[in-house]
This record gives C-alpha cells, structure tokens and sequence, in this order.
C-alpha cells in the first residue's frame, strides 16, 4: 500500500521509527517530514499527508505529533480527509471500517513505538464496511462537509 507519514519535531523520532517498519513489511512509503527534531509547526506535516491522500497520491495517511489533537485538528481541515487519533487497536480499525478513516493521527508522547505499530497494522488491515448504515452516516458526513456555513441551519435532524 502507498502510504504518506509526516510528523512534527515532538514525532519526528516515532515516525522514522514507523518508517522503517512500514517499509519492512512492504509498504511504500512516502515521507513527508520533518527530517530532524528541530520545532515546527504541525500544521505545515499534517497538510502534506492529507493533500496527498485528498488528491490520490497515496492510499492512506499517517500524522504524527505530540498528542495527535492539533494534527487530527489541521489534516480535517482538508475536504475529503476523515483525521482521527487512535491510542488503541478498535478504534484504529473500526475508524476505517466505520467511518471511513483515511488518515491516522498518533501521539508520540502518548504511545511508543510497540503500540503504534499495533496500531497502524490494526489501520492499514482494516476495509470499509459495505453496510448500509455506514454509508448512510458518510453520506450524511460528505454533506456537512460541502454545506455553506456562511448560515448556519443548527440542530440534529
């Protein structure tokens, strides 16, 4: 699978870690950055991985940082991105089986490198669901997503 990892300095080290596994078990993966541990800001990575997974350059996303909030925050900023932090395996799946999750979101002052790679092979392994009541609820995802919030209607429906 084609995959882009892209971090800030606090996951810079998990994600060459991540790196190295991804490629080891046959991923091609596409690096994004950082390439040190000096400080940058999160949101310059986190966009990088979700325009390529927006555009189709690659299948899937990794982002990681240090808790993974302000990186899941920015990735959903980009149309067509479902960004979610994963600190354990269900969610890690289920958020691909359910809800059609295309970008991971970890953080590395939360797990080591163990658990993230539990939890990207829990990520990559998963398939989206063909239940009805899932595509349904994306479909109703896709719509807040393309509504014009220039007047907002409010409320559950």
């Amino acid at each position: 699978m084609r995959i882009a990892i892209g971090s800030d300095h606090a996951g810079f080290r998990l994600k060459e870690d991540l790196v190295a596994w991804l490629v080891g078990a046959g991923h091609d993966v596409v690096d994004m950055g950082t390439h040190s541990e000096a400080a940058v800001d999160y949101p310059d990575y986190a966009e990088a991985v979700a325009v390529a997974v927006r555009c189709g350059e690659v299948a899937r996303g990794i982002m990681i940082c240090g808790s993974g909030v302000g990186a899941s925050v920015a990735a959903n900023k980009v149309p067509g991105v479902r960004a979610a932090v994963c600190h354990d395996t269900y969610s890690a799946h289920q958020g691909v089986e359910h809800d059609d999750m295309n970008v991971l979101v970890l953080g590395a002052r939360i797990v080591g490198t163990s658990l993230a790679t539990e939890l990207v092979a829990a990520y990559l392994g998963a398939t989206v669901s063909d239940e009805e009541r899932h595509h349904r609820r994306m479909d109703k995802v896709r719509r807040l997503e393309a509504r014009d919030w220039s007047a907002p209607t409010g409320g559950a429906r």
